[in-house]
């Protein structure tokens, strides 16, 4: 229990004093000490669950031109500093003339803040790819692939190729939410057996993309999985390595959001190599960090013909600003630049659809509206209105996909 919580209902009367029934209300006494100060902890136990409250449960930040003192309150400081911050990138969208250099500005200062150095563009390595023996499933065929992604890095993912398959096909690369990785999102259980009836938050969803016909590239997100430290194994395999990963990697003056975008980029290069994939209809789908993780791949690689976000497309302000988060979705700085409009703007005109649970509390509803009726502004500039859609559903942090899959499929082949 943590020190000066709680303190022992000792008795303060000298020793050999007397007893009786001054004894007895002292006893009382004591109780009611105890008491109280075990209400004291519990109500410093809510405190802490607050971390995890949506920014509409908590304090509003105070108007701070007519505050009369500093608050205390981590939160209210934090929204307050948020109003002041200039956005310096923000999209121009009564100034067609300007978008064309405002999208080469923007993703320069992006790739810059999320730690991504041109070099790495320029001076791509080797793939020098691996594949697994071929696992014959109902419906499709997997393989466990890896390749390189920089000097000393290796990825490594599932291939799912569709059984009957004709030509070139669309591909999705699937990256996965916190969990036990790609296993949990391709129908492989704890005990690495075939299991596709279990069940998680993030409902098998690649084993959904290739039974929907696409050449699926599960791909492992450092930190999850099969790309954790021996101490996250350990733990158990849901556990991640996110930590202290994310925090190497901006000690380093990067972040774990560059290291998986870098690692998403060289996952689209292994796949424009595949005989069996279209390269001009690659996307991404991912879940909460994943879906974080396909929001900034695709705002950077113009590749991507098509990006699905599930439970992660909402505003900076009302999520990763204000909810207790991991550590791995945060990039320094970026919020004096850009806001997660100014990043699907930067996906726009390109196909992008979002998907949110009416009652997840880490991505809010009203953040997820905002920032799409923003997003949608943009499209709309660029008259293509049609190319963003949004689906909120009534469940929480969970992926649903039953408006996404026939939205994307409607889109593909009418191009």
């Amino acid at each position: 229990m943590p020190t000066g919580l709680m303190l022992k209902g000792r008795s303060t009367r000298p020793k050999g004093s007397a007893t009786g029934s001054r004894s007895t209300t002292s006893k009382i006494r004591n109780k009611r000490l105890r008491r109280k100060k075990r209400v004291k902890y519990y109500s410093r136990s809510a405190s802490h669950r607050a971390c995890n409250m949506t920014p509409s449960q908590r304090t509003p930040a105070p108007d701070r031109e007519n505050q009369s003192r500093p608050t205390t309150d981590s939160l209210a400081y934090s929204l307050a500093r948020y109003s002041e911050i200039p956005r310096s990138l923000k999209f121009p969208l009564n100034q067609p003339d300007r978008w064309e250099n405002w999208r080469a500005e923007a993703r320069s200062k992006l790739s810059q803040l999320i730690g991504l150095p041109q070099e790495l563009h320029e001076h791509r390595t080797a793939l020098e790819s691996e594949f697994g023996p071929a696992v014959v499933r109902s419906g499709y065929v997997r393989q466990f692939v890896r390749f390189e992604t920089r000097t000393g890095c290796e990825a490594v993912g599932w291939l799912l190729i569709p059984e009957k398959i004709d030509g070139p096909r669309p591909a999705m690369i699937c990256l996965p939410g916190h969990g036990r990785g790609i296993d949990e999102i391709t129908g492989i259980d704890e005990k690495g057996l075939d299991n596709e009836s279990a069940q998680s938050y993030q409902h098998n969803f690649a084993l959904q993309c290739v039974l929907q016909g696409y050449v699926t590239l599960a791909l492992e997100m450092i930190g999850f999985g099969h790309r954790r430290d021996p101490a996250a194994r350990k733990r158990g395999s849901g556990a991640s390595s996110c930590m202290p990963a994310a925090g190497a990697a901006l000690m380093l003056g990067e972040s774990m959001v560059g290291w998986r975008v870098w690692d998403t980029v060289r996952a689209i290069d292994f796949l424009t190599g595949l005989s069996d994939v279209d390269s001009s209809r690659i996307g991404l789908m991912g879940i909460s960090g994943g879906g974080t993780v396909s929001l900034y791949a695709a705002a950077l690689d113009d590749r991507v013909a098509f990006a699905m976000l599930s439970c992660s497309y909402c505003t900076f302000r009302d999520s990763i600003y204000a909810v207790s988060h991991c550590i791995d979705n945060y990039v320094p700085g970026i919020l004096k630049w850009l806001e997660v409009a100014d990043l699907a703007a930067l996906i726009a005109p390109r196909l992008l659809f979002c998907e949110a649970g009416a009652a997840d509390d880490i991505f809010p509803e009203p953040g997820v509206r905002e920032a799409f009726d923003e997003a949608h502004r943009s499209y709309e500039a660029m008259k293509a209105g049609g190319n963003l859609g949004l689906h909120v559903f009534q469940a929480g942090h969970v992926f649903d996909g039953r408006q996404a899959f026939p939205w994307i499929a409607q889109r593909l082949s009418s191009n």
